[in-house]
C-alpha cells in the first residue's frame, strides 16, 4: 500500500509554525537536582547542545560530552567540558563528573567504540540526548561516509539509531531513563522515500527534511516497541524541535559551501536569524525540559515506574 502524504500546504504551514520565536524565561523551565544522574549528550561543544550541557552541569549531573574533534571555528570539547565543570563547582556540585569522549557520527566505528566504552563502565544511563547533527551539503552528488552512507543521512539519523540501540541495556538499568532526540519542524517537509534514502538520483524531497522525518518516525516506532518489552518499557523516548535557533551553523559555513552559490543563501539565513531566531540558550530549554520535566516522563501506570510497585521515579515525580 503506498504511503499517504498530507497536502503540501498543510506541511508548509506546520513547518512555518516551528519558526515561532516566542521568548521563554529559564524560570519557566525549572530544573530539578540532577546529582548522581548520568547524562550523555552528543554534539555538546556548541549551540544548543553546549547550553543544555551547562544547565545539566549546574544542576549537578554527571556528564559525558560526546563530540568529534571539531573544526577550528567550533568550541573545542575540552573547553566545553571545563566550562561545565566550573558551573558545577560554582553551584556546589564538587563531586560531579564531566568528561569529553570522542565520537564522530560520520564514522560508525567510533559510534560502536563509544558505546562499548560506556557499557564497560557498568553504569546505568539516566538520559541520552541525541543532539548532534549537520545542515544540508552543497554537493550536487551524494557525499558518502567511510561506511557508504550519504553523510547527512548517517550523521543526522543512522548514527543516533546505532548509538541508542547499543545503549538500551544501560538505559534499562536506570529507574526512569529518557532518550531525547533533537528533531526539526522541517520533518513536515520530508518525503518518506526509502528507495532513495541514500541520496540516489530521483530522490523525492530533500535530504535534511527527509532524514528528520525518518528520525521522528523511527523514535515513535521505538517507543511502541519499548512499551511492549518488559525489560525496556520504563524507557521514554521523545523527539523535540528546539525552534529556529541562531546557532553557529550560520556563522562559519563549511569551505565547500563558501565555494558555491549556497554561500549567498547562508548569508541571508544568517541575517534573518539575527532578527527572527532565538538564541542557543533559548533553544536548549527544549532539550532540558524534555529531559527533566514530569510532563515528558514515564507514565507510572503504563510503564511500571513510580514509588509504588515500580523502579522509582515516574511521571508524577517531575524528575528523571
Amino acid at each position: 500500500m503506498p504511503v499517504q502524504h498530507p497536502s503540501s500546504w498543510w506541511c508548509r504551514w506546520n513547518a512555518l509554525r516551528g519558526t515561532n520565536g516566542t521568548f521563554i524565561s529559564p524560570a519557566q523551565v525549572p530544573v530539578p537536582d540532577l546529582t548522581g544522574k548520568w547524562i550523555i549528550i552528543t554534539g555538546s561543544n556548541n549551540g544548543i547542545g553546549l547550553e543544555a550541557a551547562k544547565t545539566f552541569a549546574a544542576a549537578g549531573a554527571n556528564l559525558i560530552l560526546a563530540c568529534r574533534e571539531p573544526p577550528a571555528w567550533e568550541t573545542h570539547p575540552a573547553a566545553a567540558a571545563e566550562e561545565c565543570v566550573e558551573l558545577a563547582r560554582t553551584n556546589g556540585h564538587t563531586e560531579s563528573v564531566v568528561e569529553w569522549w570522542g565520537i564522530d557520527m560520520a564514522d560508525l566505528s567510533t559510534v560502536e567504540a563509544f558505546a562499548e566504552r560506556w557499557l564497560n563502565t557498568g553504569r546505568a544511563l539516566d538520559i541520552l540526548c541525541n543532539n548532534a547533527g549537520m545542515s544540508a551539503t552543497a554537493s550536487e552528488r551524494p557525499v558518502l561516509t567511510v561506511d557508504g552512507f550519504e553523510v547527512l543521512h548517517q550523521v543526522n539519523f543512522t548514527s543516533h539509531v546505532l548509538l541508542t540501540l547499543k545503549l538500551l541495556s544501560s538505559l534499562a538499568k536506570a529507574p526512569e531513563p529518557r532518550i531525547i532526540c533533537t528533531t526539526s519542524c522541517l520533518h513536515y517537509t520530508g518525503q518518506f522515500d526509502l528507495e532513495h534514502f541514500n541520496g540516489e538520483p530521483g530522490m523525492a524531497g530533500e535530504p535534511y527534511g527527509n532524514n528528520k522525518l525518518y528520525y521522528q518516525t523511527w523514535l515513535t516506532e521505538l517507543q511502541h516497541r519499548l512499551l511492549a518489552s518488559e525489560k525496556h518499557k520504563h524507557i521514554t523516548i521523545n523527539g523535540m524541535h528546539p525552534g529556529y535557533v541562531n546557532s553557529g551553523i550560520w556563522n562559519n559555513p563549511r569551505p565547500e559551501i563558501r565555494e558555491t552559490g549556497l554561500d549567498r543563501l547562508y548569508r541571508i539565513w544568517k541575517f534573518m536569524a539575527g532578527y527572527l531566531a532565538i538564541s542557543p540558550q533559548q533553544g536548549s530549554l527544549a532539550i532540558v525540559y524534555a529531559a527533566t520535566s514530569g510532563e515528558f516522563g514515564a507514565d507510572a501506570k503504563v510503564q511500571g515506574v513510580g514509588s509504588v510497585g515500580g523502579k522509582g521515579g515516574g511521571g508524577d515525580a517531575a524528575v528523571c
